[in-house]
């Protein structure tokens, strides 16, 4: 039975109780939020502007959807699971504007040398810097904002932040495309060191040029004192066996957590990495089609998805559930069980948008939620910790296995590119469930930590 939460559509539940809380937002609370997501859409549109040059990528280097699903996951996520638990310390001890300003500066750089690559291994070095640069911005950006605003608004502010995928995926897909078939016109020739580029290393070249101006943006945020949870106060700096040791004690809840939100995430990365081939391939659709499409359909319903999340969660904490942060996700993972799988019987490409439309809209419910609630049960001075952790878990699964798995299914199971669709299916409808199972059990840890926390604030 859990806790009964007072009847505040952002109430966080007892564990909240904050000490020294900052006060009401102003606006340097709100530009924070404004430029973080910002950043968070940029490294989206750096991430995943891959996505829509599959074809290109693919007939330039002679690659097969294996080899081509590496660049997707492999490069990009081998930088950012070794450079996660640096940057995850380095936010727990140190300036995380600083942190900020210098990852969003050298991953935008990375990007646009993607575009200068002339060889499948440069451009799989350019994606590991992308990935290794990245890494900054989750337990850096997180920890920042629980500093910056008080309890009952942090999952509002989670969810602004959390805008930055869903807008960044669509702008990557919308512009890249429209970028991409307008670049096959351009002529180039007359150009200094740009003459003999191809459209596909124009997309990544301009990709990175927003991060810079973003970059300069930082550098009017002030860095927030550090403030504690009242359960969970602690000293300045938690020595590493105090973090390992909380970890273990909490282990019904960390390890359940990271696991479902890992495989919830590949359903997060394999739809994007992999819808605009199935329309090009299944159904013969144009990839400026693809993208200006799929893209609007990502953009509107990933961002009115994660606003609706805090909204959601709220009206099921006015109902008694106190647990509300963690039981919402866990619903719209068992959604997302069947959403995945009636793409295996997608008649027409109208169809099969309407179905990633609404798989769009499931998984980007718990993430703001599920990131309020790590905040939430998790020390001050072991948040950036327990961010890197999160990083590395849906790292390995989701931006690293996600794209591969699809691929692999597709060369080696089916041995055919047209079937791709049927390989996501089943790839995304596999994780959603295994998500569920692992949320749900989440779910009854964090119930205990609410009760355990609730008592000792009082």
């Amino acid at each position: 039975m859990s806790a009964v939460a007072p009847p505040v559509a952002a109430d966080l539940g007892p564990a909240a109780t904050r000490v020294d809380e900052p006060a009401a937002p102003g606006f340097r609370q709100w530009y924070l939020i404004a430029v973080l997501m910002l950043a968070y859409t940029a490294s989206f549109i750096d991430r995943q502007v891959l996505n829509l040059l599959v074809e290109p990528l693919k007939a330039s280097f002679d690659l097969d959807d294996t080899r081509l699903s590496l660049l997707q996951g492999l490069a990009f996520t081998g930088g950012y699971i070794l450079f996660s638990p640096v940057f995850g310390r380095l936010a727990d001890v140190g300036s995380r504007r600083a942190i900020l300003f210098m990852g969003v500066g050298i991953w935008s750089v990375a990007t646009s040398l993607c575009g200068l690559s002339q060889s499948y291994r440069q451009l799989f070095l350019a994606r590991f810097g992308v990935g290794a640069a990245e890494a900054c911005l989750t337990p850096a950006a997180w920890s920042i904002i629980a500093d910056s605003f008080p309890a009952r608004l942090i999952p509002r502010a989670f969810s602004i932040y959390m805008m930055g995928p869903y807008i960044g995926g669509g702008l990557a897909l919308i512009f890249g495309g429209l970028l991409l078939d307008s670049a096959a016109g351009w002529d180039l020739t007359d150009l200094p060191l740009v003459g003999t580029l191809q459209p596909w290393q124009v997309v990544f070249i301009c990709a990175g040029l927003p991060g810079l101006l973003i970059a300069a943006m930082l550098l009017a945020v002030r860095e927030p004192p550090r403030r504690e949870i009242a359960a969970v106060a602690s000293q300045d700096r938690i020595p590493m066996a105090e973090v390992w040791r909380l970890f273990r004690d909490r282990r019904d809840f960390y390890l359940n957590f990271y696991a479902g939100m890992a495989l919830l995430v590949i359903t997060l990365y394999a739809f994007p990495a992999w819808m605009p081939a199935m329309l090009i391939r299944q159904f013969g659709m144009a990839a400026g089609d693809v993208g200006l499409r799929y893209g609007a359909a990502v953009l509107v319903t990933g961002s009115l998805g994660v606003l609706a999340g805090p909204w959601i969660a709220g009206q099921v904490e006015r109902r008694g559930r106190a647990d509300a942060l963690m039981l919402v996700p866990f619903a719209a993972c068992f959604a997302l069980i069947g959403i995945s799988s009636a793409l295996l019987i997608a008649p027409s490409p109208a169809a099969a948008l309407a179905i990633a439309t609404l798989a769009s809209f499931a998984y980007s419910i718990p993430q703001a939620l599920a990131s309020s609630a790590l905040q939430l049960v998790t020390p001050n001075r072991m948040r950036g910790i327990a961010s890197a952790v999160y990083v590395f878990a849906v790292s390995v699964t989701g931006l690293g296995a996600a794209p591969t798995i699809v691929a692999v299914l597709t060369d080696y199971v089916f041995a055919d590119p047209a079937m791709v669709g049927r390989s996501l299916a089943l790839t995304c409808a596999g994780a959603s469930l295994l998500s569920a199972i692992f949320l749900w059990r989440a779910l009854r840890g964090y119930r205990r930590l609410l009760r355990i926390d609730a008592g000792q604030a009082r």
